[in-house]
């Protein structure tokens, strides 16, 4: 079993536990179907970017609380060297996901303690993610474009995103990102949650 899928099944089975919620209910809620939420928490099955995003969504939380452990406890973690460090993160030792459905790959930039969620992500010719708005309602994020070209659906609105362009997103709409191009497109997130939608 990949490490990742096991982590992102514990963590969404302890979010779950923590508010009381049966399976049926953390279905009701997030749109996922019961049998799939049972084969993601038994790491039978690995989450879809889509499947996350209405799980976080269901959770409050941003989608990269559910591809981190629960906070444990403080202070840094060993690099690849095994030396303890606080604030120094890697990139030998950042874990990258991958969406099985679309190739689309992630990499945490940020921790946990940090107020702002911070991810690079690589997303492949064709492939095509769509979040519902509701995985937005406590977040607003930024889309900054690395290299490539994304097609960046906000709402009915659709936007051409070129290396160095940036959209801020500040209402809750649902969003798709989508490379049309046949080039990798890779581009960073910035995540801030807010108190209300």
């Amino acid at each position: 079993m990949d490490p990742l899928v096991g982590q992102i099944a514990a963590r969404i089975r302890s979010e779950r536990e923590q508010r009381r919620w049966t399976l049926a209910q953390l279905a009701d809620a997030s749109g996922v179907s019961r049998a799939m939420i049972n084969r993601i928490e038994r790491a039978e099955s690995n989450p879809t970017a889509v499947v996350l995003g209405k799980l976080a969504a269901a959770f409050q939380l941003r989608v990269s609380a559910l591809l981190t452990p629960a906070e444990g406890a403080t202070g840094g973690a060993p690099d690849s060297s095994g030396e303890q460090v606080t604030g120094v993160r890697r990139m030998a030792d950042a874990t990258e996901w991958r969406d099985p459905a679309t190739g689309y790959r992630r990499r945490q930039i940020t921790g946990p303690r940090f107020p702002a969620d911070i991810a690079e992500v690589r997303l492949p010719p064709g492939a095509r993610v769509p979040y519902p708005a509701a995985s937005l309602a406590f977040i607003r994020q930024v889309v900054w474009v690395l290299d490539g070209r994304l097609t960046f659906h906000e709402g009915d609105a659709v936007h051409e995103l070129n290396p160095g362009d940036s959209i801020e997103v500040d209402e809750p709409v649902p969003c798709v990102f989508a490379n049309t191009g046949d080039a990798e497109c890779r581009y960073a997130i910035i995540l801030t949650r807010v108190e209300r939608p």
